[in-house]
């Protein structure tokens, strides 16, 4: 009957047919961050190049992806995942600091991640643009993410009187979009800062925004 291939039922070496089929997709994964993170990059890999790369045949990534952009888009949001994952973290160990010391400390934890692997920061920054509408459209979602985060805890803060009351997310998105280039520039070696003299600029760029000039504590404004 023809169709898309259906990956086989049944357990196999104490695995079910699920499990197996979620470690061939994690193969698959690891693979294209090799491949599309590093060389060749995304628009030179070939279906048979990554399968051969995750030890897997062509007949299994039809199983797991329909496409390579599939493959593309499933890497994007997990680099994000990861990232995101590490500023929820560095947000609840650091929730009870002062603003400044909380800002340190995500932004630490986020470059860290991102930088962490410089495949990582391909995928992210580099691989991703262009490809299709479609990715485009999950870019700038994910982008749009980021954003709401800032707005959110920008405003919590206002409410604590540690930051300026406003609607963030005009300067918010532009910060993000600061966020994205300084750290790919970095990244790629125009920039020549540790990453510690990278976040601190990042720190004093966001502590700007939420603390204006003439701006002071509990909300009022220096005469």
């Amino acid at each position: 009957m023809a169709g898309r291939l259906r990956a086989p039922t049944g357990r196999y070496a104490g695995k079910s047919a699920a499990e197996r089929q979620a470690e061939r997709r994690r193969r698959f994964l690891d693979a294209a961050l090799e491949l599309f993170g590093g060389a060749p990059g995304y628009r030179a890999t070939t279906v048979a190049a990554l399968s051969e790369a995750a030890g897997l045949s062509t007949r299994q990534f039809y199983e797991a992806f329909r496409t390579l952009e599939d493959v593309l888009a499933a890497l994007h949001l997990q680099v994000n995942d990861w990232a995101e994952e590490a500023v929820l973290t560095a947000f609840t160990g650091a929730r009870d600091l002062p603003l400044e010391d909380r800002v340190t400390a995500v932004f630490r934890a986020y470059a860290g991640n991102v930088t962490a692997d410089p495949r990582r920061i391909r995928i992210t920054f580099v691989e991703i643009i262009g490809v299709s509408p479609r990715l485009e459209e999950q870019r700038l979602a994910r982008r749009s993410r980021w954003v709401d985060l800032i707005c959110a805890e920008a405003t919590a803060a206002a409410a604590r009187g540690e930051a300026a009351p406003r609607d963030y997310r005009l300067a918010a998105t532009a910060f993000i979009g600061g966020v994205n280039g300084l750290l790919h520039d970095w990244s790629a070696g125009w920039v020549e800062a540790a990453l510690d003299e990278v976040v601190e600029e990042l720190v004093r760029q966001l502590l700007g925004i939420l603390r204006p000039q003439g701006w002071q504590p509990g909300g009022s404004r220096a005469a």
